[in-house]
């Protein structure tokens, strides 16, 4: 049994493999959105390898995935496959969702971003980073004034000697006045004959000793970091060859809220700078993110409408399967939703159609065969009678009066032989019938079969009025002639019995197409007195009869040459006015035909 597999078309990735891709775009997305994003705010400019691998290629991958799938979308469109417009109006619903969820978020967070930058342009953070580092430089300068006064009017000196700090070993602590005045340390030294330094005395904290003095002319020392965090350091003589370094404490923290400054107003003129490219990294950012996405969410919605669809499809294409009598094609549908029921239900249905149209046709033969069979017992029967009639008659004379037996044996034995070839017609009529017949099927000219055919009746019917001018003289039928002799040869008797005692009869022809296939459609018209629907509906029965001689099996014979002649006859009647037969049947060669296309 053939079976009928439901399966997206042209799916280039199924829905798993779609869902998983997003969500790899989604999670590479966001880690590299992670990474870009701190180092455009730290200053970085250009683009490398990672970011035209995302902003280039992941996009034009998607792209040829969505162009695919939109060209196989609009070829089912265009070539009018079954549910295309379906698959189109499920799908621009999807858009349409995505487009109303979407948008809102993209609208307020881009008028968000413009807002915040907008907002940031209120802000005077540059002029409180500028005044904070015109603090500090002030703050840098007083405490230089400062020392340099303490220098100048030999302060330092005169603390130090207030102390009694003698040439000897080293205190450990500046004294408590020096302190105050911010000098932390004071280190002396000494160059010894080798040539190298030593120290001499040293007051202050341990981690501000020096090895050797950072400069040997007067004056201050520039300041190295992180040597001198926090510090200010001098060099003074003391007496030769005696230098003295003073380290003056700026405060704790100095250099690190001075360098603070620096480099948030660095960052600031960065951030300053972005706001100006706020439209284009915007751009960037949907780019990168939301535009990728949206493809795939597009390839998606087509795959995913396409799984809704196509089982959609496939019952329609059942549902018509079963209409046509093609009961062997159940679908398969490996789904437990509520779509695979409905496919269960429909192949069930299928597999119950198909048994009753079984037991319906057997029933239909047997029934038909009942019918035909006391059909053919009462046309038997009817002749039998007169038979056994005419022979008693003979049987009684012969035996009461032998010698006038003569007066009556001509007159029935006629009518026994009579009867005889009525019955031995209606059985070859009953067996052209029954058995199968096997055409032979060559080029006929129909006009000249038609006149041949018409010829006899034409004379014997005097009366009556044949029209047959109207039949192209060029048409060959695929036909075997015999038959279709047969066939004018009942519906003209037909339509002249119709007619008594006169009238019109019409024979023409029309060039007629039915799908690629071209046929010639010949019409016979009578002007008799027409037949009621009710006959009308068992013409082609057999054994019916309007007559009162005839079997019956004539329009029945006529309607089985035609079917096998791959051919069909239908009529149009009305009581009164006249019947038309119409015959179609295949022509045999390649003519200019018309549109017109009857019933088949």
């Amino acid at each position: 049994m053939k079976t009928v597999r439901i399966h997206p078309k042209y799916a280039l990735i199924d829905i798993k493999g779609l869902i998983l891709m997003y969500l790899l775009l989604s999670i590479v997305t966001i880690l590299f959105w992670r990474i870009v994003f701190p180092e455009i705010l730290q200053g970085r400019t250009g683009l490398n390898l990672l970011d035209i691998a995302v902003f280039f290629i992941i996009p034009v991958i998607l792209l040829l995935f969505l162009g695919a799938s939109l060209v196989s979308l609009f070829r089912e469109l265009i070539t009018r496959q079954m549910g295309s417009r379906f698959h189109i109006r499920l799908l621009a619903y999807f858009i349409l969702i995505v487009i109303f969820a979407a948008l809102p978020a993209t609208i307020v967070s881009g008028l968000t971003a413009l807002e915040l930058a907008r907002f940031w342009k209120t802000i005077k953070v540059d002029a409180a980073l500028k005044a904070a580092e015109e603090f500090a430089l002030e703050t840098y300068s007083l405490h230089i004034e400062r020392l340099e006064h303490l220098l100048d009017d030999h302060t330092v000196d005169a603390l130090i000697d207030s102390q009694g700090l003698s040439p000897g070993p080293a205190g450990p602590q500046v004294p408590y006045r020096l302190e105050a005045e911010r000098i932390v340390a004071i280190q002396d030294f000494v160059l010894q004959n080798n040539g190298t330094w030593k120290t001499l005395r040293f007051w202050g904290e341990a981690d501000l000793e020096l090895s050797v003095p950072p400069a040997q002319q007067p004056g201050f020392i520039p300041r190295e970091i992180p040597r001198d965090t926090d510090l200010i350091r001098y060099t003074a003589y003391s007496e030769k060859p005696v230098t003295r370094v003073l380290s003056y404490r700026l405060g704790t923290g100095f250099d690190q809220a001075v360098s603070t400054i620096a480099n948030e107003k660095a960052r600031f003129e960065l951030i300053n700078s972005l706001q100006i490219q706020i439209r284009p990294f915007l751009l960037f950012y949907f780019g990168v993110f939301f535009f990728p996405t949206l493809l795939l969410t597009l390839i998606i919605a087509i795959s995913f409408t396409r799984q809704v669809t196509q089982p959609i499809v496939e019952l329609t294409e059942g549902t018509r399967r079963v209409a046509s009598g093609d009961f062997s094609s159940p679908i398969l549908l490996r789904r437990k939703d509520e779509l695979g029921e409905l496919v269960s239900s429909f192949n069930r249905m299928v597999r119950d159609l198909k048994q009753s149209q079984a037991s319906l046709v057997r029933a239909e033969k047997v029934s038909i065969w009942q019918s035909m069979a006391e059909q053919l017992a009462h046309e038997i029967k009817n002749p039998l009678t007169p038979i056994k009639l005419s022979a008693e008659r003979v049987l009684r004379r012969w035996r009461n009066d032998p010698a006038r037996v003569g007066e009556i044996l001509e007159h029935s034995m006629l009518a026994i032989v009579q009867e005889v070839e009525g019955l031995s017609s209606l059985l070859t009529e009953f067996r052209t019938l029954s058995r199968p017949l096997e055409p032979s099927c060559i080029s006929s000219p129909l006009q000249k079969i038609v006149e041949e055919t018409l010829a006899p009746y034409r004379t014997s019917y005097p009366e009556l009025r044949f029209n047959s001018t109207h039949i192209a003289g060029d048409i060959l039928l695929k036909i075997d002639p015999r038959r279709l002799v047969q066939v004018l040869t009942n519906l003209i008797t037909n339509s002249i019995d119709a007619m008594d005692p006169e009238g019109t009869l019409v024979i023409q022809t029309d060039l007629v197409k039915k799908g690629e296939s071209q046929y010639c459609r010949l019409s016979i018209m009578d002007t008799g007195k027409g037949m009621s629907k009710e006959e009308g509906a068992q013409i082609f029965t057999p054994y019916f009869t309007t007559k009162t001689s005839g079997t019956g099996l004539g329009l029945p014979i006529v309607e089985r040459i035609l079917h096998d002649h791959g051919g069909s006859i239908w009529f149009n009647s009305a009581v009164g006015i006249g019947t038309t037969f119409f015959v179609d049947l295949p022509i045999a060669e390649a003519d200019e035909t018309g549109t017109e296309q009857g019933p088949s």
